[in-house]
């Protein structure tokens, strides 16, 4: 039975609550079927969809750190023709919401390939499109660094999508009010924020970096205040739905993101911790909401901004 109370809505689309997996630790999200139904998710970010396969980065890829991770996969996956032969269909069988597909690219011309390509998936709701590219930083260009760069990707996936597209920004720009102004006022349907942080590990017994592509981006716990500063701005600036992400572990993370201006928000690293993460913390939502006197979980959307 649906909890009114829970549900959110990005644009037209209306969620049975905010929680969706993040993209890249949920994958095509039909494998985490055998823990739980993952019907029970608001929807599911899907693993990164690139136009070719990419194996990603050389091994080691990932390591710790306090209260996080440090992750250097490279966008590891079978590429559009792939996903749409086989994922799709397969996640298709046992979900039975529509789902955000995260877009990845290094050149204009990649992002508007795979979205042609998927633009007649009915099971997709909206492009979540990374400008970010963590991790491939060679012949990548800097859409989330360079406004115009940004401008001219937005204005030209707009005319080609047809589905609303939200853009995944990083937070390690000098301003990203600035470049979340860029992308609604080029079009941009909505924002998902933020991505990972830069972040380096070194082995103490050899000297020399833990990782193989020696950085990569740190996420987790150690992120939050990062995320929740950057939708709180974001939120006072742009009208357009925020998709919140950044150190979400539990519901208490779920509703300090949210009072900053989230519509709705992703899970990342914890589902790597815990794969049913997700499911814990949709049950916890109503007990930590009544703690707070939260009637309808929509009415605390960008409180704080208010202050």
């Amino acid at each position: 039975m649906i909890n009114k109370t829970l549900q959110v809505k990005l644009g037209n689309w209306t969620l049975d609550n905010p929680i969706i997996p993040a993209s890249g630790t949920f994958g095509f999200g039909f494998d985490h079927n055998e823990y739980y139904d993952i019907n029970i998710l608001g929807s599911i970010s899907l693993k990164a969809i690139t136009p070719t396969a990419r194996y990603g980065n050389p091994l080691p890829r990932i390591c710790e750190i306090n209260h996080g991770m440090i992750n250097s996969i490279g966008l590891q996956n079978a590429g559009v023709d792939h996903a749409i032969q086989y994922e799709l269909k397969h996640l298709g069988k046992v979900f039975h919401k529509k789902v955000i597909a995260n877009v990845a690219a290094t050149d204009i011309e990649g992002y508007v390939e795979v979205i042609k390509k998927l633009n007649s998936q009915t099971i997709i709701a909206i492009y979540e499109i990374n400008v970010s590219c963590p991790n491939i930083e060679k012949g990548c260009m800097k859409f989330d660094e360079d406004p115009r760069a940004l401008a001219i990707l937005i204005k030209t996936i707009k005319k080609i999508a047809k589905k609303p597209i939200y853009i995944k920004l990083s937070p390690r720009v000098t301003d990203i009010v600035q470049m979340a102004k860029v992308c609604e006022d080029s079009g941009a349907d909505g924002l998902v924020l933020i991505n990972t942080m830069p972040g380096m590990r070194i082995d103490l017994l050899s000297g020399k970096p833990i990782m193989a592509n020696k950085v990569g981006g740190m996420s987790g716990p150690a992120i939050k205040p990062i995320a929740v500063r950057a939708i709180y701005l974001c939120r006072k600036a742009v009208k357009i739905p925020i998709i919140g992400c950044g150190g979400v572990s539990n519901a208490s993370d779920v509703i300090e993101l949210m009072y900053a201006g989230a519509n709705a928000v992703q899970v990342g690293s914890e589902n790597l911790i815990d794969p049913y993460a997700c499911q814990k913390i949709i049950a916890e939502l109503p007990v930590v909401m009544k703690k707070y006197k939260i009637k309808n979980i929509k009415d605390i959307i960008g409180f704080s901004t208010n202050s």
